[in-house]
């Protein structure tokens, strides 16, 4: 299997009914599945930092809140990732980029 089929399959066992990205040589789609990868890290990385604060009693808390801050904590994620994020994007297209001239 090459390394193209072996993402594939590593995506579909790691996020069941959610389908793996085709390979592609357009570079739009490739920077675009980069910018999600980094947003999906990015959304985990905020949801650690804000797991251990305390909401006030009076106006928050609740199960409410802890769905509402994590659906936040996504559209932080995608924009920081648009604004040009950590750098994750970038490096994962020329991955991308890089393992589909070999393929």
């Amino acid at each position: 299997m090459d390394s193209a089929g072996k993402f594939q399959a590593l995506v579909a066992a790691s996020r069941p009914g959610v389908e793996a990205p085709r390979p592609t040589k357009d570079p739009i789609a490739a920077r675009t599945a980069a910018e999600e990868f980094e947003a999906v890290f990015l959304s985990q990385m905020l949801d650690g930092m804000f797991a251990g604060i305390e909401t006030d009693g009076a106006f928050g808390g609740g199960f409410s809140e802890g769905i509402y801050r994590g659906m936040l904590n996504q559209q932080y994620a995608k924009l920081i990732a648009k604004q040009g994020g950590v750098g994750i994007a970038d490096a994962v297209m020329r991955e991308i980029m890089k393992t589909q001239e070999v393929g």
